[in-house]
């Protein structure tokens, strides 16, 4: 059975459910539909189809890209807020999953609760892609992993260091990493360090490869082709603001940090970024910065999962 054949109607909930062989071809695929994007090429092969898009949690580059790449494929997007479906009024996720395979070919949901995702995904008939939960942001990391191979032709003998909070990043970062081949440090204070289980996990997945999760963050850096930063409060965790400015005020990217990191390291985040706190704008808007073609990335990454899951 082909990849093509095998992907489609699956669910897309977290990265560890897909295998290396997987993940590579979809992100073969997102490099063909870039190329094919970048030359004008018109390429509909979701044309006549629809995907419901739930948004517990804001975005920018989720909705935009969602709903963009559904559009350029030839199909349909439609936006759903809380406000806009019956779940945000009490609706059981089960009836809403049932009801919304009868109307569309796929769902996308960005949410809190990872458990909302799997619960959704359990009941659907139609693939579900997670676009975000408070655990984990696959979609974010397929464009990541499409970005650092551009840049830097592999995945696999590299090392990305990610300084921060040990929250959805960190968590699909070192899966990502651990099932391509690149090495992971991630270094965040003790209290804020990614949940062991979690760690444990990815760490199954490593061939040849290391996560460490440190508090020190030039231990991380060091020898590191990539560097990633995220906020260092999440959206749901901007109460915690003052708190955490203070703990992680020794974690930011600047340029000391980076001159631990092999000379041609690039420098990732998955914005929104603040400048000044996570990252200093030297650094974010300087020559080692790759974010904006990351951010492109998003694009191009999730219409190729998009076609492989609902083609």
């Amino acid at each position: 059975m082909s990849f093509k054949e095998h992907l489609k109607g699956k669910d897309f909930l977290t990265l560890a459910d897909y295998s290396q062989a997987e993940l590579a071809y979809i992100l073969e695929l997102a490099t063909t539909i870039k190329n094919k994007h970048k030359s004008g090429e018109i390429y509909q092969p979701l044309k006549g189809k629809t995907l419901g898009m739930i948004f517990q949690k804001s975005s920018t580059r989720t909705r935009v890209s969602f709903e963009a790449g559904i559009y350029q494929l030839g199909g349909t997007g439609l936006f759903l807020s809380s406000n806009d479906i019956q779940i945000g009024r009490g609706e059981l996720i089960s009836d809403t999953a049932k009801v919304l395979s009868s109307y569309l070919d796929g769902i996308m949901i960005r949410t809190f609760s990872h458990k909302d995702v799997e619960d959704l995904a359990e009941n659907a008939l139609v693939p579900v892609i997670n676009g975000l939960t408070d655990d984990f942001h696959p979609c974010q990391v397929l464009a990541d992993l499409q970005t650092i191979k551009e840049k830097k032709g592999r995945l696999e003998g590299l090392k990305l260091a990610y300084i921060g909070d040990g929250n959805n990043m960190a968590n699909s970062l070192m899966i990502g990493c651990a099932k391509m081949g690149l090495d992971i440090a991630i270094a965040a204070p003790k209290d804020y360090q990614p949940k062991a289980e979690i760690t444990e996990l990815a760490s199954s997945f490593a061939n040849n490869t290391e996560v460490t999760v440190t508090e020190d963050p030039f231990e991380a850096v060091k020898n590191a082709d990539i560097i990633y930063s995220d906020v260092w409060a999440s959206m749901g965790y901007e109460q915690e603001q003052k708190e955490r400015e203070k703990a992680f005020a020794t974690y930011q990217v600047n340029t000391e940090l980076f001159s631990y990191a092999h000379e041609d390291a690039i420098f990732m985040h998955c914005l929104p970024a603040h400048r000044g706190e996570e990252v200093t704008t030297e650094i974010i808007d300087g020559p080692k910065s790759v974010v904006f073609e990351e951010a492109e990335n998003r694009l191009h990454a999730q219409k190729a999962l998009m076609v492989a899951l609902m083609g």
